[in-house]
């Protein structure tokens, strides 16, 4: 679970780091704060999940994570199709998360 406690949190910095990017240099506010709930929010489920209350408990705090992690997709597939991110930018972003997850 440590393994999977440092990559959550890691992926979690990058994408707030993401996120003030698109804030300052982009001026685009209403995806990037979907972008950050729903990036942030794995490594925060992970952190929950050591704390659950059954075994049912923890694979559900896991499957939310999940689920964020394909929303979190969704909004970088969109800044990269509607030119907020450049190809290597969204792939960059790719190529690390399925290293981190």
């Amino acid at each position: 679970m440590d393994a999977l406690k440092e990559k959550s949190f890691d992926f979690a910095v990058r994408i707030v780091n993401l996120c003030k990017y698109l804030k300052s240099e982009r001026k685009e506010y209403d995806i990037a704060r979907q972008l950050f709930r729903s990036g942030t929010n794995p490594g925060a489920m992970v952190r929950e999940s050591k704390y659950a209350e059954s075994d049912k408990d923890y694979i559900h705090k896991l499957s939310v994570g999940q689920k964020e992690i394909s929303e979190t997709m969704y909004w970088l597939e969109l800044l990269e199709k509607t030119n907020y991110l450049q190809i290597d930018e969204f792939k960059s972003h790719l190529q690390r998360r399925s290293r981190n997850t």
